[in-house]
């Protein structure tokens, strides 16, 4: 499908924390989608965009490191509850799960395309959880929701930003060689938190948080999803054993992760570097505006990846994995290595972006 030939009307909710300035942040000059409305909670409708991010004290609550472009600091803010979305293709949706639960079948009942940051519908057996380049064959859950829930438009929803990077690495040794058991241990910035409690300044610096509420089973449980096969009606989830340990670290932004992966078949370090290397070459020939050359960066120097130096690989939509190495505790067919995934671009606004325009190209929105 060519691009579309005038710009697509989209939504960004939940406009005003972090996740929906983060979208906004990225769709401020993409060529194929032009935001027109914003949502957010009812004390911040009917103020502009640039007032609702304003405090009394003065202080202007926008964190994002790119500037906020001057025609979305003008655009009146809407209540969410209130929004009618029949008049835009696509809802970026940034809210909290139990918002989400309500807000986003509305609006894919609506007619819009959902693409969410939320939880909320992650593991209903009629919604594929996305990740472009991985697992795009599972689109054909869309009819079938459509069908069920009787709704116009759709929702899908992206994976955990622990679960993306991991994933991404998983699905070309999965292709070539087959997945037995997955170890992870991942040390996570502090940006996946947002600015919620827990990751205070007191808190993180000088020190590892050994626990993230739910991060561990969410992985577990996405990677299965993810990595699984449609058949029929329902996604089949792969039976590769999954286990992780998840953790929060003093670093601003990317997430690492230490993985050790048992394949089905033998394969050498180089192969497996090959299979990595090699990875979605094919996003960028769909002319898809977001998407990188390669979705894996494989390096040979032995203190590659780093959060500071590879988080902003290809903008930040590349897993940058180093340390690639036989693993013997697991078995001949072990391989272990390090991985660095950036969690508030691929992981969260940019990577929902893309899957946005992998609707557009097949033809599911816009």
């Amino acid at each position: 499908m060519s691009p579309p030939r005038s710009r697509i009307p989209v939504a960004v909710v939940g406009a005003t924390g972090v996740a929906g300035q983060q979208f906004l942040a990225s769709l401020a000059n993409h060529p194929w989608f032009e935001v027109k409305r914003l949502a957010a909670s009812a004390r911040s409708a009917g103020k502009k965009y640039r007032d609702a991010l304003t405090e009394s004290s003065g202080a202007f609550r926008w964190y994002c490191a790119e500037p906020l472009a001057p025609a979305l600091a003008e655009l009146a803010v809407e209540d969410a509850e209130q929004m009618d979305a029949s008049d835009v293709r696509l809802v970026f949706s940034a809210v909290e799960t139990d918002a989400a639960r309500v807000l986003e079948p509305r609006y894919a009942h609506q007619g819009a395309a959902v693409v969410s940051t939320a939880s909320a519908f992650r593991y209903e057996p009629d919604v594929p959880v996305l990740i472009p380049g991985v697992n795009v064959d599972h689109l054909g859950l869309i009819e079938i929701q459509r069908r069920k829930r009787g709704w116009k438009g759709l929702i899908t929803p992206g994976p955990n930003c622990t679960t993306i990077g991991l994933c991404i690495t998983l699905e070309p040794l999965r292709q070539q060689f087959g997945l037995r058991r997955v170890l992870m241990t991942s040390m996570q910035a502090v940006s996946g938190a947002g600015r919620s409690p827990g990751v205070l300044a007191m808190d993180i610096l000088d020190n590892v948080v050994p626990y993230i509420a739910k991060e561990e089973e969410k992985v577990e449980k996405e990677t299965k999803k993810i990595l699984g096969r449609l058949s029929g009606d329902d996604i089949v989830p792969h039976d590769v054993k999954v286990s992780c340990t998840c953790t929060r670290v003093p670093v601003l932004e990317g997430h690492t992760e230490a993985v050790f992966v048992e394949l089905e078949r033998p394969a050498s370090v180089a192969e497996a570097k090959a299979a990595m290397r090699a990875f979605g070459e094919g996003l960028k020939a769909l002319g898809l505006p977001s998407a990188p050359e390669r979705l894996i960066h494989v390096h040979e120097d032995p203190y590659r990846p780093q959060p500071r130096l590879d988080r902003d690989h290809g903008d930040g939509m590349v897993t940058v994995v180093g340390r690639l190495r036989e693993d013997t505790a697991l078995g001949d067919t072990a391989l272990k290595y390090v991985l660095v995934s950036h969690n508030t671009k691929m992981g969260a606004a940019k990577g929902a972006i893309l899957t946005a325009e992998i609707l557009v190209q097949k033809g599911l929105a816009g």
